[in-house]
Formats: C-alpha cells, structure tokens, sequence
C-alpha cells in the first residue's frame, strides 16, 4: 500500500459548470422567511454567492493547498487523501493523526500546522516538532468515495492501518472533533497497541456502561437530548434519506454551500448580532468557500452525508468498554455540543488533561488554531 505524492487539480469544465449554476440561481424566485429565523439568511446566502462569483478564486486557493505535501494511498480499496507534513524534530515525538469531521476538511487545521510541526517558528522548541498525518475520510473531500457507507468504527481501521502499515509508525497520537473525535475514540479503543494517546475537543462517542451520576450529568445529558431535538435534523435526515437528500445537494452548489455554511453559523463561537450570526468574526470567505469547495468541487457532498447512515449500520452504539490510554480533552464552549462535565468524560476515557477553553467551538483548530495547537502538544509533552 504505497504512498504517492498527489496534487489538487479540479477540471476548468467543473469549475466552470459550478459557477453557471450559481449564477443560474433564481434568487428572485426564492422565497423569505425572515432573516436567521428559519436556517440561513436570503441576504446572507445571495451576499456570499455573489462574492463566490465575483472575487473567490479557487485556484489561488489551489495553489495555497498545494504548497502543503498531499498524498494518495489505497487503504482495503478506497483511495485515502492526507497531508504528511515532517516535523522539525523526526522520531522525537510520536506523529499526530488529526481527523475532522462534517461539514468540515483538513482545512480546518490548515492554521495548526507550522505550529504543530515546526514550534521554532513561533517561539517555541524544534525538539517539540510533531509529524502530522491529516487525512481526508472515505468519501469526503479529495478521498475516493466508498462503495457503500462506511461507519467510524471501520474509518478507525483504515486510518490506523493508514499510520502503521502505510507511513510505518508503530505508534502515534489521535485526535478528532466531530466525526473525528468518534473516529479518534474508536482508533484509542480498538487500536490501542498502536494508538497510544488521544486528544478530543469533542467528546461524543460514550461508553455504553456510562450512567449519569450526578445533577450535573443529568443536566447535561437533558440538554444534549434537547439540542438533539432542536438541531438535529439534518443529522435524521442524512441518517435516513442521505441519497434524497443527495440530488439536491449535488444539483445545486447554492444549496450546498447553505447546508454547509447554516452548520458553520450554528456551531461555532462567533460574534452575534441578536439572532444573527457574524460569520466573518471567525472565518474569512475564502476559508468557508474553500472548505465548501471541497465538497462541490470534488463531487463528494453525497457520499460525506453516508456516514450518518452507516453509523447506525454498524450497531456499536457506543464503547464498549473504558478507554485506557492516556486522553486529553480542550472543553471549548461549543454553543449546540458543550462539552460534558468531566467527571462524566472520565466514566469512558482516561483523562489525564481537561483544559476549559476560554473561546472557540464546533471547529476548534479553525476557530483558534494557536490555543488549539498549544493544548495539543501541551498534552503530548506532559506524557513524557
């Protein structure tokens, strides 16, 4: 299963029939429901439509991603897409394995990585350098698609079989929020000769024999059924009916970049006007279209929603015992999934590290990429 090196080249033809179709939208014929007040705004959507158009340029993005060392690797048929990035420090440090999840890319830890790699560079020790390995999931982004859904548990086993059987550590570090904390969790579980820490900014995969003990845990598990409920639809959607739902995403790059871009306004740490989310106090828009055109550009917004489907499939509800290797958790105050008390974390994961973050959210290492890199390698020191 050899790596070769790989670089992003969208066809001209693709580019061009996206941006047909985002100038083919008939705004005129949308309809209003009143600003935020039932998903993303008309206004907001036509404004970055039109800076989609007008000054968003993908292959000056193209060109930054490319400057970043990608690779392609064939892991039990399907084609996996990562970024391998050599630290200043080669064999001193175990490699860090950062996953992401949806709606986001390896782009969300694009601003971590000199930190991560090369910690001179920003005042800190070469000797501190980590190996990264950041890889896209099956289906997602610039990663070949799958042939069915593909569950975390069976991402796990591919990504631990990319990092030792591939790369040829025989140890490293995983680390994940969204579906990469579940995929993450599951690698710490299953892969554990192997994977021998795990650092979360999410902690959603739980053990099965975990029970709300306090007043503390039960409020917290009350308000994770709550946002559930309020927030959850798409995630029942994609969990049901992703394939329907799947025509109009692939059909419509405006229709995509809403789906993507309401989750972005939703869960992250922003400045807020009222009910009204400041995206740009965060992100740039070439970030949030670069990140969406890694979904519209490579095809691949169906089978990313495959996951929520194939979870269930898999029938591992939760896990099935304690992990045991060392876990750090960065607690950011994600608005829709905070973070648990940690007393209920430790009931499935060996905490060693809880850092409460002051700021940041749903997208940690793209919200705050240096408080993010510094509790990581934080974490990773303090093992020894």
């Amino acid at each position: 299963m050899p790596a070769t090196p790989f670089a992003i080249s969208l066809p001209e033809q693709r580019l061009q029939s996206i941006r047909d179709r985002i100038v083919g939208f008939d705004w005129d014929a949308f309809p209003d429901a009143g600003n935020w007040s039932a998903g993303i705004a008309k206004a907001e959507m036509r404004r970055i439509a039109d800076y989609w158009v007008h000054d968003y340029d993908w292959r000056a993005a193209e060109a930054l991603l490319n400057t970043q060392p990608h690779f392609m690797a064939v892991v039990e048929g399907i084609g996996i897409h990562f970024l391998h990035v050599k630290g200043s420090a080669p064999g001193r440090r175990p490699p860090l394995l950062l996953i992401h999840g949806w709606p986001g890319s390896f782009l969300e830890f694009e601003r971590c990585i000199e930190r991560l790699a090369h910690p001179e560079r920003f005042g800190g020790n070469a000797e501190d350098g980590f190996d990264l390995v950041i890889p896209s999931l099956p289906g997602f982004g610039l990663s070949g698609r799958p042939a069915a859904p593909i569950g975390p548990r069976a991402i796990a086993r591919l990504f631990n079989r990319l990092m030792t059987e591939v790369l040829g550590y025989s140890h490293y570090v995983s680390q994940g929020g969204d579906w990469g904390s579940v995929i993450a969790s599951w690698i710490a579980h299953d892969q554990s000769e192997a994977c021998v820490a795990l650092h979360l900014n999410m902690c959603l995969l739980q053990n099965t024999k975990a029970t709300p003990e306090t007043e503390e845990q039960k409020a917290y598990l009350a308000h994770v059924n709550l946002m559930r409920m309020i927030e959850g639809g798409y995630a029942h959607q994609q969990g049901t009916r992703p394939q329907t739902l799947g025509f109009a995403l692939a059909d419509s790059p405006v229709g995509a970049a809403a789906w993507i871009l309401e989750k972005f306004a939703a869960w992250s740490d922003l400045d807020r006007n009222g009910s009204e989310p400041r995206l740009e106090s965060v992100y740039t828009l070439d970030q949030l279209l670069t990140n969406i055109m890694l979904y519209v550009g490579t095809g691949n917004i169906v089978t990313s929603t495959w996951i929520y489907k194939a979870v269930g499939e898999e029938g591992a509800p939760g896990l099935e015992h304690r992990v045991t290797v060392p876990t750090g958790v960065a607690a950011f105050p994600d608005p829709v999934f905070p973070p648990p008390p940690r007393s209920y974390a430790e009931q499935s994961f060996a905490v060693t590290r809880w850092t409460q973050m002051a700021k940041g959210g749903h997208f940690a290492a793209m919200e705050q990429p240096e408080a993010f890199a510094d509790d990581l390698r934080a974490f990773v020191l303090s093992l020894g």
